[in-house]
C-alpha cells in the first residue's frame, strides 16, 4: 500500500524539485562573474541547430493557417479579414509555438544531454568539489541563450509565416495582396506581437529549465542520458502547450479584442 501511495506522489515530488532548481537557476542568473563566453557559445549553437529548421516549419504553419483560415471566413462573406485574421493566429499562437517545439526539440535536446554526459562522468560533481556552482557556471548561461535564441527565432517565425500566409493566399484563394495588406490593421493591434515575443521568451525558459534539470539528474550511464533527453522533450512540450493556454486566457481578458 504505502509503495501504491509513494508511486503516486512521485509526480508531485518531481514537479516539486523541478520548481526548486528553478528557484535555482533564477538565483544563479544574478551571481557573478558572468559567464559571457560560455553564453555567446551556446546561443550561437544554440541558434545554429535551430534557425532552419525553424524557418522550414514557419512556411507551411502560415500556409495551413491562411488557407484555413481563408476558406472559413470567404463563406462568411468576409474575404476583407483574411490577412487580419491569418496574422493574428501567426503571431499570438503558430510563431511562439513553432519556436518553442524547435527550441525543446533541438536545443534542448542538446542541453539535456550535454549536462547528462558530465552528470555521468562525475564532472559536475568534481565542479562541486572545487567550490564551483554549476548552476552559475553551465545552467545560467544556457537558459539565458535559450530564451534570447527563442525571441529572435519568432520573430522569424512570424515574417516568415505571415509571408507565407500572403502568397499562398494571393496565389492559391485568389486573394487580393491590397486588401490583405490592409486589413492588418483591422483587427490587429501592437500588444498582439508583444504577447507573441513574452510568450517565446518564457517559452525559451521553460525549455532550458527543464532540459537543464533532467540533465543533471541522470544517472545509469548512457542509457540514463538518452532517458533523460526524451523526458525532458516530452515534459516541455506538455508544460508549454499548458502555459501557453495560462497566458492565451489572461491576455484575452487584460487586452480586449480590438473591433473593426
Amino acid at each position: 500500500m504505502s509503495s501504491t501511495v509513494a508511486r503516486a506522489l512521485r509526480p508531485v515530488g518531481t514537479a516539486g524539485k523541478l520548481f526548486a532548481f528553478a528557484l535555482d537557476v533564477a538565483r544563479g542568473l544574478f551571481r557573478r562573474p558572468f559567464q559571457l563566453r560560455e553564453f555567446l557559445q551556446q546561443a550561437w549553437f544554440i541558434a545554429s541547430v535551430t534557425i532552419i529548421p525553424t524557418a522550414l516549419v514557419a512556411i507551411p504553419f502560415g500556409a495551413v493557417i491562411a488557407l484555413q483560415v481563408g476558406g472559413l471566413i470567404k463563406q462568411f462573406g468576409a474575404q476583407s479579414f483574411t490577412g487580419t485574421a491569418s496574422v493574428l493566429a501567426v503571431i499570438q499562437q503558430a510563431g511562439p509555438i513553432a519556436t518553442a517545439l524547435l527550441i525543446a526539440g533541438a536545443g534542448g535536446s542538446a542541453i539535456a544531454a550535454d549536462l547528462g554526459a558530465r552528470k555521468i562522468r562525475e564532472e559536475l560533481d568534481a565542479m562541486m568539489v572545487l567550490g564551483i556552482d554549476p548552476i552559475q557556471r553551465l545552467v545560467a548561461p544556457r537558459v539565458l541563450a535559450c530564451m534570447l535564441v527563442a525571441v529572435f527565432l519568432n520573430g522569424m517565425v512570424s515574417v516568415v509565416g505571415v509571408a507565407g500566409g500572403y502568397v499562398f493566399n494571393v496565389v492559391l484563394q485568389d486573394g487580393t495582396p491590397g486588401a490583405y495588406l490592409a486589413s492588418f490593421t483591422a483587427l490587429a493591434q501592437l500588444p498582439d506581437v508583444w504577447v507573441g515575443m513574452i510568450k517565446a521568451l518564457i517559452f525559451g525558459l521553460i525549455a532550458a529549465i527543464v532540459a537543464a534539470y533532467k540533465g543533471m539528474n541522470a544517472a545509469g550511464g548512457p542509457k540514463g542520458v538518452g532517458d533523460a533527453v526524451n523526458e525532458s522533450v516530452v515534459i516541455t512540450f506538455l508544460l508549454l502547450f499548458v502555459v501557453n493556454f495560462i497566458i492565451s486566457t489572461i491576455y484575452l481578458q487584460v487586452v480586449p479584442p480590438k473591433t473593426g
